[in-house]
């Protein structure tokens, strides 16, 4: 059942000049503010990239059952700067792993297993440097030579990114997972919020490095007399939220303009109250970085009902066009797409087309007549599930699939949410993920790594609010749709409630449901007898009498999903047939597939000769002036490898202590090329690590 090998002949993009100078220093989230990941180091290129052997290795020590380490590292004057699972910000010698400092934000608070950061931001001035750093909601200024808080930041080294967003900060649930990127001297940050309500509104903050004031915000939720008011409700931005930018953002300090990606707007699945386009949810926002002034934007979804936020920072590419070199950004989605506009103007630079979608079906919706679909690039993940697409891995998977399948819709890119059950494909995570994209400049290939893992996506009613209610219809009302009737959950996203009791005290419960976690809400809009009800029921499994103000529920919508489930096989294997994870190399100067590759395997599955299935992956490529292209990412193989970028050959391939969810980095100090990856696992029920590994040559 393996999946074939697809090679396509390189096509010799146009050749472009690199300075000598550039591109040899990962100081930022991605590489470089351009979130481009690429290197001009080439000690280790196709020759020699067989002969790497584990440099280094440094065990956090942190890592918990279902917790995660999505890092990519950043390397400053000899030293990496990273975060561990539990959300200590560490710094090491980069050349041998050894621990310099730490800094533990937890103090006395309760660590949960699935505490998520995609590293920090660095910023100096030439005698202060600092360390900018998000835990839960307090952002953290840290003296980049100790590890200690800068009193002059906030209040004494730390300031509370809740406030300032126009509603009670006590009721809002507001983290960022991704760092911020530095414009002079001005930190510019998004962040991650609730996708049901209530949520805080997704506004893009800059603030002061020195003294942590806010020096400019640009609502994604337009207020009165704001450009794209109109296309929400009227007084939408007082109660609605998301449109935030959790994926991160990139730069170009000449211009002065910050590219940042939004997601969708809350509730995800239904949005009776939030009819309209829904500016500035799911687009591309082009931004001065001094002011905040919108430039430009492009909105890739209107009124979002699929979750389909950007995942993952735009890349600032070169695309050759009329014999010129022009300045681009690209965007990758969910959906397998790349959006290609001209960096000033937000001009596409390959056509894209307005096609009409189906209506829904559900009562009280307005999905939007027309969606933007990219003519070129073509898609690098498949785009609709048909019948014969289903798995045949044996006999039995198939049929029981298919039976499924046929109950269910499944027709292609922005088929409404539907009580039958609709196919979201290539998925939730799918297409490509927070991981990004890697763009070559010297020759114009674009890399992405890409998920192909169908999900369906299923209405139900929401149980109504009351004026009283007890503590089960409490739960269902409020947590259901993310934490099953039953309270199993859909893990690891969304964990399983049952036996919480054993876990953590009453007071951590009621603790978590008022300020919420993650991606859940905070409750602090509730009563007190409210929580309390609810609480109990999670602790005890007692539903209790009706608690006082019980179904009250401002925010109340008459539909949720049943889950985020995915279309699975009953042996938890995709329902879709193979390759389940690809690596693609796009030409951007022709807007054609170079090279696409099947990514990642099953180990009990190769064993059975199911060789090359793809596997989800999460976690994005670096290239380099070496020739070689760097990537962990696979969920299920625990592998780091290295390709050859021209044609997707596997020069090298190792296994790692935990699954590199993660971007790797590559860096030189004393004259010798590492490439480091956090190894933190976790992901579709695999084991979770803590570890740090670099990679180099021999010493010779």
């Amino acid at each position: 059942m393996a999946a074939a090998l697809v090679l396509a002949a390189p096509l010799s993009p146009q050749r472009r000049s690199i300075p000598k100078s550039g591109y040899r220093t990962w100081e930022v989230y991605g590489g470089g503010n351009d979130s481009i990941r690429y290197s001009a180091l080439k000690q280790i290129d196709r020759s020699n990239a067989s002969r790497l052997r584990e440099a280094w290795r440094f065990d956090t020590g942190d890592a918990l059952p279902g917790s995660e380490m999505q890092a990519n590292p950043i390397v400053v004057d000899g030293v990496l700067y990273s975060v561990t699972p539990k959300l200590r910000v560490i710094a090491l010698d980069a050349a041998t792993g050894k621990l310099r400092w730490s800094f533990d934000p937890n103090r006395d608070a309760k660590i949960g297993g699935r505490r998520k950061s995609r590293g920090v931001t660095y910023w100096t001035d030439g005698s202060n440097a600092r360390i900018f750093f998000v835990w839960r909601h307090l952002l953290h200024a840290l003296d980049a030579r100790t590890g200690r808080l800068v009193e002059g930041f906030g209040s004494q080294g730390t300031l509370d990114i809740r406030e300032g967003l126009g509603r009670d900060a006590n009721e809002l649930n507001v983290i960022a997972t991704t760092p911020g990127i530095i414009y002079k001297d001005a930190l510019i940050l998004g962040s991650l919020v609730s996708e049901d309500l209530p949520s805080a509104p997704g506004d893009i903050r800059a603030y002061d490095v020195r003294t942590g004031k806010i020096r400019w915000t640009f609502h994604t939720i337009p207020r009165p007399g704001e450009f794209g008011y109109e296309t929400w409700p009227r007084d939408a931005w007082k109660y609605t939220g998301g449109a935030n930018n959790w994926a991160g953002m990139a730069l170009d300090e000449k211009r002065g303009l910050v590219f940042i990606p939004t997601g969708s707007a809350s509730y995800d699945f239904y949005g009776a109250n939030r009819h309209g386009d829904n500016l500035f949810a799911n687009c591309l926002l082009a931004l001065k970085a001094e002011s905040g002034e919108r430039v430009w934007h492009f909105q890739t979804v209107r009124h979002d009902l699929w979750d389909r936020d950007h995942p993952a920072p735009p890349t600032l590419i070169t695309v050759a066009k009329d014999g010129k070199l022009l300045d681009a950004v690209a965007q990758i989605t969910k959906s397998g797409h790349v959006f290609v506009f001209e960096r000033e103007t937000g001009r596409p630079v390959f056509p894209i087309e307005e096609r009409e979608v189906p209506a829904s079906e559900v009562d009280g919706e307005k999905a939007a007549r027309t969606q933007p679909i990219p003519v070129k690039p073509p898609a690098f993940a498949r785009q609709v599930l048909t019948e014969e697409m289903l798995t045949k891995r044996t006999p039995e998977a198939n049929r029981a699939v298919v039976e499924r399948f046929r109950k269910i819709r499944s027709a292609g890119q922005f088929v409404p949410p539907s009580f039958e059950g609709t196919v979201v494909f290539p998925g939730f995570d799918g297409g490509g993920e927070w991981g990004g994209a890697a763009f070559d400049p010297e020759t114009g290939l674009f890399y992405v790594n890409s998920n192909e893992m169908a999900w369906i996506l299923k209405m139900i009613p929401r149980p109504a609010h009351a004026a009283s209610a007890n503590g089960r219809e409490l739960y269902l009302t409020h947590c259901s749709s993310c934490h099953q009737k039953d309270l199993k959950g859909t893990p690891p996203e969304f964990p399983s409630l049952a036996g919480i009791g054993r876990r953590y005290t009453s007071g951590e419960v009621s603790g978590l449901i008022r300020a919420g976690q993650g991606r859940m809400p905070a409750f602090g809009h509730l009563p007190r007898p409210v929580v309390a009800a609810m609480t109990d029921y999670l602790m005890t499994g007692r539903e209790g009498g009706p608690a006082e103000g019980g179904g009250a529920n401002p925010y109340w919508s008459k539909y949720t999903i049943d889950g985020y489930n995915k279309f699975l096989d009953p042996d938890g294997y995709p329902a879709v047939a193979p390759p389940w994870g690809t690596l693609n190399a796009i030409d951007m100067d022709r807007g054609e597939i170079a090279w696409k590759i099947p990514f990642g395997e099953f180990p009990e599955l190769a064993a059975k000769g199911a060789r090359n299935t793809g596997s989800e992956n999460y976690g994005g490529p670096v290239v380099t002036a070496g020739g070689v292209l760097f990537i962990g990412a696979t969920n299920h193989d625990n592998k780091f490898r290295v390709f050859d970028k021209a044609n997707g050959k596997l020069l090298w391939e190792t296994t790692l202590p935990a699954a590199g969810n993660a971007t790797p980095a590559t860096y030189e100090v004393n004259g010798r090329q590492f490439v480091v990856i956090a190894c933190g696992g976790g992901k579709s029920g695999r084991p979770s690590g803590g570890t740090y590994v670099a990679f180099a040559l021999p010493v010779k």
